[in-house]
């Protein structure tokens, strides 16, 4: 488990990162830093060929992820957009850890 910071909500917020973004170990590397930043949810490559997921977390970390989805990604990586939605508070963590999803 995570310790959290006292005051520190959770928020849960789900993405899509469009670009040059399958076949560059995308996943691989959100997961890498999802898992350094203490976050949980998940990334899976969609059909269209964006790549998709969850994020949830203490709320600067999950901000972090998402700078880093819509700036970094993994070094093959080019990102041309990051989309977010659903970015809400919420009480509990709904995951276990960070999967890549197939």
């Amino acid at each position: 488990a995570v310790a959290m910071a006292e005051g520190e909500g959770l928020v849960s917020v789900d993405y899509e990162v469009s670009g040059k973004v399958q076949g560059v170990f995308f996943r691989k590397y959100t997961q890498r830093e999802a898992k350094r930043l203490g976050l949980v949810g998940w990334v899976q490559n969609t059909s269209h060929g964006t790549v998709q997921g969850q994020i949830q977390g203490p709320t600067a970390r999950v901000r972090e992820l998402q700078e880093w989805l819509r700036k970094v990604g993994s070094p093959q990586s080019c990102i041309s957009r990051a989309e977010f939605s659903n970015d809400k508070e919420i009480a509990a963590l709904e995951h276990k850890e960070f999967q890549i999803l197939k």
